[in-house]
């Protein structure tokens, strides 16, 4: 396994995708989970543990439906930069219906670096593969820098006290909220509403679901705390 620093790679523009293809087959529902490294065996955590810094860490995903994933970061700092698919961490990002993913699907981890806070991981699967070109970064606006994630993480001290685990119920998948600044490269590919998403948890997997069938793209966020 070859680490690296925790989204230190670039972005690649994630914009026009073909309009035809819909993902209307079977359900639509998602599960994730987060894993860390310990030692040489990687564990399940809850997604709103607070890591620590050098932590690896990597994610599984299982779809019931087919897609392509694309799976982007604004870290703590500000910056926004796509991790997969890439070299380093996976070219291959075609879903299946029923198969489980490990992104990075390299033996790469990710390592948590950089200020305390949370990462903002956009999650895109589109019904269609989305057209390549050369990396660059998109922030929000290119006339100005995007900001810092500022918020810090908070242990909720019921569950502190009772598991001795530091975990922040903030932390974890989330609706993409509808008045946030997304990177450039993936504002038109959203398409969708606060209310088409339902998010749960069984045990320590995170459950995102759609009532409804999907005519275009599923974006949501997975927010990655830590010191």
């Amino acid at each position: 396994m070859r680490p690296f620093l925790l989204f230190a790679i670039a972005a690649l523009p994630l914009t026009a995708f073909c309009q035809s293809a819909t993902m209307t087959q079977g359900r639509h529902r998602v599960e994730i989970q987060l894993e860390r490294l310990d030692g040489s065996t990687w564990h399940v955590i809850d997604p709103g543990l607070v890591l620590e810094q050098g932590d690896r860490v990597r994610f599984r995903i299982h779809t019931d439906f087919d897609g392509f994933l694309y799976v982007m970061n604004q870290s703590t700092s500000g910056k926004y930069e796509q991790l997969f698919p890439r070299e380093e961490t996976g070219q291959d990002n075609h879903v299946t219906a029923g198969k489980e993913y490990q992104v990075p699907a390299t033996s790469t981890a990710f390592r948590i670096a950089g200020p305390p806070g949370f990462e903002v991981v956009y999650w895109i699967v589109t019904p269609a593969r989305l057209n390549d070109s050369p990396p660059r970064p998109e922030p929000p606006s290119v006339n100005r820098p995007s900001k810092p994630i500022t918020l810090i993480p908070r242990c909720d001290e019921a569950i502190l006290q009772a598991r001795n685990q530091c975990i922040d119920n903030t932390a974890g998948p989330k609706l993409v909220p509808q008045d946030a600044e997304l990177p450039q490269n993936i504002k038109g590919v959203g398409g969708m509403t606060p209310r088409d998403l339902v998010f749960l948890r069984q045990n320590d997997t995170s459950v995102i679901s759609s009532p409804q069938s999907l005519t275009g793209p599923l974006i949501y966020e997975f927010r990655l705390a830590h010191k």
